[in-house]
């Protein structure tokens, strides 16, 4: 594990994985910006007011309403970053391998379709989730972890199959090296508390499931 997070930090400051993590920002904000002022940000917002009515202060409702929009719209541009690395991050991870494993070869390719319904199955998942337990948020401790556990969900699945069907062919190994992943999602998934570091989650989340499949194998 310290192997494996310890070569994932020496790679994300690397100028081809920075490089990839400013295509995929930009691509990635776009699309929010598109999506939370065009399409559902009225929506999101009345929904949220009409779920905290059950607060007597109506001051604290609009005040609660705006903290879950504005965490809602944070959470559709963490998604965006999450889907767009996971649709564009084959060639990356094929040249992080050869870099480090160079015996080690591609054995398959994710399929697109596949990775992005993955991708969105995880997405909405954790929005559902996010949406009807947000209050969960506001606890001291208990949501912090709860954000980890929610930004995990968008990061295991997805990143699992990315990555292993380059690299495992055999499903009984892929179970295996599933096994551990949930952590490694949530080690990933504490960049979304640091402004800036944020954008780099989602291909941390990548490159530390490469390390974890291909250290062991090398």
């Amino acid at each position: 594990m310290t192997q494996t997070i310890g070569k994932s930090f020496k790679d994300i400051i690397s100028s081809t994985v920075l490089l990839f993590v400013a295509k995929v920002t930009f691509i990635a904000a776009i699309t929010t910006y598109i999506i939370v002022v065009w399409l559902i940000g009225d929506g999101i917002h009345s929904f949220i007011v009409s779920y905290l009515s059950w607060i007597p202060w109506e001051w604290l409702q609009h005040s609660g309403a705006k903290v879950a929009s504005m965490a809602i719209a944070y959470m559709v541009f963490i998604v965006m970053i999450s889907v767009f690395t996971s649709f564009m991050i084959e060639p990356l991870l094929i040249t992080l391998a050869k870099k480090h494993y160079p015996k080690v070869q591609p054995i398959g390719t994710p399929n697109i379709s596949t990775s992005l319904l993955i991708s969105l199955k995880s997405a909405v998942m954790m929005l559902l989730i996010f949406m009807f337990t947000f209050p969960i948020m506001f606890i001291p401790l208990l949501g912090a972890v709860y954000l980890l556990w929610l930004w995990s969900i968008l990061l295991k699945k997805p990143t699992f199959y990315d990555v292993s069907s380059l690299f495992i062919s055999d499903k009984d190994e892929k179970k295996i090296k599933a096994k551990k992943t949930t952590l490694l999602a949530m080690i990933a998934a504490a960049f979304n508390y640091i402004p800036l570091l944020n954008i780099f989650a989602a291909v941390f989340a990548q490159i530390l499931f490469l390390h974890h499949i291909l250290t062991e194998e090398n």
